[in-house]
């Protein structure tokens, strides 16, 4: 580690965002741990976990690209503000149901859905904000970077902090304290001293802005690749977390604190992850980087799938959780290095779906097909097909490069030979 990966906090808005976001997200995973831990332990059903991720994440699917034009035709600072309240709002109704005992798996998956419809909002105007919130544009890659160990250091800690707040002090405990942590990222939002965002004419319909996103995207080949790759492994291999409570309870006969313990390690391999990927300097080859640390996800995986040993699952999970890592900060690294400013709020919203809305669907299909070959070979084929995607990625690197050497020397220019 040296002095360039905190690079981003030399700007003060970076600063006050990050730490109000990272205790933010303390609260969002000590919630979304309980949410978990909650629907299994009423319904003892894998398919129900699913169903539960489907639910908070399917309405960031289907809105996501609403998000996206909002994000773009309106002032992000309010519509990021508006998009904190209205969680903390959702954190509180969710505390409440909790508190007064009678409730159902159906009410706690519903008020999930709704967090997933704001996150459609949140994620486009949050993402597209930290461009706006570093003083220098090169220390936006070591921003995004540091927003990933946020993130991952969050789940890191806040699984392990649910699991003993879960059986020490019950559930409500675990909601309420992330309904209390919104009051941080609020109140850091409000003490930022951004540029006075312009006006804009919207002289074009809603739609035909998502048209020109789609087209956009559809003509820049290398974000285009990043977001169908991106689509894949959290389709088919990113769910493997809803299985993370059977591992817990069945497998290492464990209780909530063996959940948060696994989740909490599967978080520090992220971490160490985002870290490596904040002190890179600048110059390296993200892209290669992605593809080895997608063979690293997908080898992890194949392993910790089958592992009888609870100490040696916790190591491969932790070799899980650091390519994981790379498959949501270096996307977002790749497109927003290479995004057009007036494109930004649209592309990270298809990438916002790809991540969001490929995983609900899924959560449905492992939690389906677990019940039909077992929760330890559904992981295993999340892993085996995460080692193929890192082919693909390899595949379209030694394209890419060809393309660049022959199509100069077609051009009769000189041929530029670097990656």
């Amino acid at each position: 580690m040296n002095i360039s990966t905190f690079n981003a906090f030399k700007s003060r808005n970076y600063r006050l965002y990050f730490t109000g976001q990272s205790i933010s997200l303390v609260g969002t995973w000590m919630q979304k741990t309980a949410v978990s831990w909650v629907v299994y332990d009423l319904t003892h059903s894998e398919f129900m976990l699913g169903l539960s991720l489907f639910a908070s994440m399917f309405p960031s699917f289907l809105f996501s690209f609403l998000g996206g034009v909002a994000a773009d035709r309106y002032n992000r600072f309010n519509l990021l503000i508006a998009t904190q309240v209205a969680s903390m709002i959702q954190a509180v109704l969710v505390t409440a149901l909790v508190f007064w005992g009678h409730y159902v798996v159906w009410e706690i998956i519903a008020l999930s859905a709704v967090l997933g419809f704001i996150n459609a909002f949140d994620v486009p105007a949050r993402q597209s904000l930290v461009y706006e919130m570093v003083n220098s544009k090169a220390d936006l890659p070591n921003a995004l970077a540091l927003n990933s160990s946020m993130v991952n250091l969050s789940r890191l800690v806040g699984p392990g902090i649910a699991g003993l707040v879960l059986e020490k002090f019950g559930d409500t405990v675990c909601f309420g304290a992330n309904a209390l942590s919104f009051i941080a990222v609020i109140g850091s939002l409000l003490m930022m001293r951004l540029p006075k965002a312009e006006t804009k004419k919207h002289d074009k319909n809603i739609f035909f802005e998502l048209k020109e996103g789609f087209t956009y995207i559809n003509n820049t080949p290398s974000i285009k690749f990043v977001i169908i790759m991106l689509s894949l492994i959290s389709l088919m291999v990113l769910p493997f977390s809803t299985m993370i409570p059977v591992y817990a309870k069945d497998i290492f006969k464990g209780t909530a604190s063996t959940f948060g313990v696994i989740d909490s390690v599967i978080g520090l391999g992220a971490f160490s992850g985002a870290i490596y990927l904040a002190s890179l300097k600048p110059g390296h080859n993200l892209k290669k980087i992605l593809a080895i640390n997608t063979l690293i996800f997908g080898g992890g995986l194949v392993i910790f799938s089958h592992m009888p040993s609870y100490p040696l699952a916790l190591l491969f999970a932790a070799i899980t959780g650091f390519g994981m890592m790379s498959q949501i900060t270096i996307s977002n690294t790749l497109i927003q290095t290479t995004v057009s400013p007036e494109m930004r709020g649209r592309v990270i919203s298809f990438y916002a779906m790809a991540f969001f809305g490929m995983q609900p669907l899924g959560g449905l299909l492992v939690g389906a097909v677990s019940q039909w070959i077992g929760t330890q070979d559904t992981v295993m084929l999340e892993g085996g097909v995460a080692l193929l995607i890192g082919l693909l990625h390899f595949r379209f690197l030694r394209r890419s490069k060809l393309k660049k050497v022959t199509q100069p020397t077609l051009e009769q220019q000189p041929i530029n030979t670097l990656a």
